[in-house]
């Protein structure tokens, strides 16, 4: 089977000092539409204040503008205090001094969250994220508050009906319901639960109903073959482009879905679920890609 109908990468990051606007062009040029721009903080200084995020994320949504008017691809923008950076401010502040440091650190993320809230209000962004807990071994105190500031972002989201991208640990068989425990603990739609970095098995056996946007790396088309029609209701394909000149194609290049599309366009994979794929679900999950 042939496709040529909208391609979607759901975790797409792009920087200003990088290849910026080349990159999605490279996207475009190999048949993607759309993107999902997932604001990438600067890890080595990132924001410690409230107006300290809305700048940053100002930056991501006037990338987004311009990959929409000069590139012309569908941009919906993801803001949010990522994981690894809140780790790594929690560390160094309760180095500084034990009593105030850890309050510091939430106080942080709550600023961080309520930003990326305001420019959702104001129609500037569709989702929150990429949050979650880090994807690396951690000491308890760390992964206990993540998991505790996670439960409190699930609430918000519940509360206003918004879509999350999660960042969390790599494969695990206890992720995916302990997530689904959590959210559902907070009236989260399960659906708007979208695990970035996903495994490629997505039978519901194995989401629990979450909402799985796969790395489209060696191995996922098979399993995806393997999965795809006992999944809940759908699932995403993204590579987590980095867009980071010292690291070309990590995590994997901007060319990769409309790559991988076409390759399981090939393998039989049906249209319709292409389709969901690339834009029902999207419309689903985030709403209309327009801000």
């Amino acid at each position: 089977m042939t496709y040529d109908g909208p391609i979607l990468d759901n975790h797409f990051h792009l920087n200003r000092k990088g290849r910026y606007l080349d990159a999605a062009r490279d996207f475009q040029r190999a048949g993607g539409t759309d993107i999902v721009l997932v604001h990438c903080p600067d890890f080595s200084q990132p924001p410690k204040t409230k107006e300290g995020h809305r700048t940053a994320y100002q930056d991501t949504i006037g990338m987004a503008a311009k990959v929409r008017s000069e590139v012309g691809l569908g941009v919906r923008v993801v803001l949010g205090p990522h994981p690894a950076a809140f780790a790594h401010q929690f560390e160094r502040w309760v180095s500084e001094d034990e009593s105030s440091g850890e309050e510091k650190a939430i106080t942080n993320y709550r600023h961080s969250i309520d930003a990326a809230l305001e420019f959702i209000g104001e129609g500037q962004a569709h989702a929150i994220g990429e949050v979650g807990r880090p994807h690396w071994p951690v000491e308890e105190r760390i992964l206990d508050l993540s998991n505790l500031l996670l439960d409190e972002t699930m609430h918000l989201a519940a509360q206003q009906g918004l879509p999350l991208q999660l960042h969390v640990e790599g494969e695990s068989d206890a992720t995916y319901p302990d997530l689904a425990q959590r959210a559902q603990k907070q009236g989260m739609d399960l659906v708007k639960l979208v695990r970035h970095y996903a495994p490629a098995n997505v039978d519901v056996s194995a989401t629990h109903g979450l909402t799985p946007s796969v790395l489209v790396g060696k191995g996922a088309l098979e399993e995806l073959m393997l999965s795809y029609e006992a999944s809940s209701h759908g699932f995403f394909l993204e590579t987590d482009y980095m867009d980071d000149l010292r690291r070309p194609g990590a995590v994997l290049g901007p060319k990769t879905v409309p790559k991988r599309t076409l390759q399981l366009a090939a393998a039989g994979l049906p249209e319709e679920v292409l389709w969901n794929t690339h834009q029902d679900l999207a419309q689903r999950v985030y709403g209309a890609e327009s801000p």
